[in-house]
């Protein structure tokens, strides 16, 4: 199927065509336009003229657009579920999953735009401020570039439309060219949904050319983007002033004290570092056990994962699919090897034929190995012990990113010590870091990220505080 691009609320054909493709079996999905210079423009300039219409809007009738676009999704449940599937490789019921995360993505969306205000400002408790009283009101900043991953092809697009169009912005969404099909269909439902034309621009295309022109035309008031830390930076030294919301990546860690359930919390971690084949921001890539636990958890958690069913994304009892691409499955396979050179073992797995890669459990691997050190993204997680509690925090800090990361503990000083210590954007107590629901604060430190999601506070970093001063003397 040759699918199309919104534009200004219009479906629109473009020059070249670009294929998508199903990473499991490379089935061709469809193809997608690969967006001119001109038609770029285009949907900016219909952002633009849209915006002048969303942000006189009322709160009642954005939250109505929401709602609808809501029950769109309900709607389509499963249709949305098999794309998501065949474009990213995500097991049916993950992708299933995804969904409902999306219906209750759209569903605070459409609660939190009924509640953007401001606050009263004491003004006399200044000497000056006497006979004077203030406010402050939230204004929608304008145009929102969205640059989105494969990984979640509608929760994490949904992260980003749903708060803009709450806070009454227009939005340019540039997907991923792995699963742009998705963001296709949502754009269907949202004009169904009595979206404001031009309100939500589809535009497909490279990153290297439909996204850099996105970042740097000055006409675009804010870019929030999720994805890898080197592309975070080139953003941020071509947006200009703009304002920038930036999820990278992380490479997760858990600490496992030695008083833990060891049945619920393997299952848990299993989960965590293999669920859609690693490729989750908040996969789980580190787990530190207590030496004590350190054997029976290893044993247990092998066992556990060589239980894993690889295979079709479509199969009911699927658990992990394959890797997006090939290419990314022997970049991962390569840091394995290197990481074997300096001494590393492999557990279980380790391999992997074309996109498919089994499951894979390290030891004995060190903090420069890029298995530790980088993010892998992929069905890789290493397992070490440590021998004291500080020195399990010392270990998780000692990484450049700092997204989400779990701690597993009974000894409520030790929890409120990790959550105090631990350099993260959230630390997550005895759950995993891949943890995540979709009214909660979001994001990381260090080369983690910029700014939070989670639909208030992303309606937050899209508005502006304005204060209101009047004079009644």
């Amino acid at each position: 199927m040759d699918y199309k691009i919104l534009i200004n609320g219009e479906w629109l054909k473009g020059k070249k065509r670009v294929e998508v493709r199903n990473p499991y079996n490379q089935e061709l999905l469809g193809t997608v336009p690969e967006t001119t210079k001109e038609q770029i423009d285009q949907a900016i300039s219909g952002a633009l003229e849209a915006f002048k219409i969303t942000k006189e809007l009322s709160a009642y009738k954005r939250s109505q657009v929401l709602e609808k676009t809501r029950d769109g999704i309900k709607a389509r449940k499963e249709d949305l579920a098999r794309t998501i599937s065949q474009e990213s490789g995500k097991p049916i019921k993950l992708s299933r999953g995804e969904v409902e995360r999306a219906i209750e993505t759209f569903t605070f969306a459409s609660q939190e735009a009924r509640q953007i205000g401001g606050e009263t400002i004491p003004m006399d408790a200044a000497a000056k401020g006497e006979g004077r009283i203030a406010f402050t009101i939230r204004e929608p900043i304008g145009v929102i570039g969205a640059i989105t991953p494969f990984n979640f092809p509608l929760n994490l697009v949904a992260h980003k439309v749903a708060p803009a169009i709450a806070s009454g912005n227009t939005v340019v969404l540039k997907p991923s060219s792995y699963t742009p099909i998705t963001s296709i269909k949502l754009g269907e439902i949202m004009l169904s949904a009595g979206l404001v034309p031009g309100a939500l621009n589809v535009i497909t295309g490279p990153g290297s050319s439909v996204g850099d022109r996105i970042i740097k035309d000055n006409r675009i008031a804010k870019i929030t983007f999720t994805g890898s830390p080197p592309i975070g930076k080139r953003i941020i030294n071509k947006a200009g002033l703009k304002k920038v919301t930036l999820e990278l990546g992380s490479n997760s860690a858990v600490i496992i004290d030695k008083d833990i359930n060891l049945e619920d919390t393997i299952e848990r971690c299993v989960f965590g570092s293999f669920a859609n084949a690693g490729q989750v921001c908040i996969s789980i890539q580190r787990v530190y056990v207590h030496k004590d636990i350190y054997d029976i958890f290893l044993d247990r958690f092998i066992q556990a994962t060589k239980k894993q069913k690889i295979g079709d994304p479509l199969n009911e009892t699927t658990d992990i699919g394959p890797m997006i691409t090939e290419k990314e499955a022997i970049r991962a396979k390569q840091w394995i090897d290197e990481a074997l050179e300096g001494g590393a073992k492999v557990l279980t797995g380790g391999n992997h034929k074309g996109t498919m890669f089994e499951p894979t459990v390290l030891t004995d691997t060190t903090p420069s190995m890029k298995v530790i050190a980088q993010e892998i993204f992929a069905p890789v997680v290493s397992i070490m012990s440590f021998k004291n509690w500080n020195q399990a925090i010392n270990l998780v800090n000692a990484s450049k990113y700092g997204l989400q990361a779990g701690v597993y503990t009974k000894d409520i000083a030790k929890a409120f010590y990790a959550a105090k210590k631990l350099e993260v954007g959230g630390v997550i107590i005895n759950d995993i870091p891949t943890y995540r629901v979709d009214h909660m604060p979001y994001g990381g430190v260090k080369e983690s990220g910029i700014g939070r999601e989670g639909i208030k506070y992303a309606i937050q970093e899209m508005t502006e505080l304005k204060l209101i001063c009047f004079n009644t003397s």
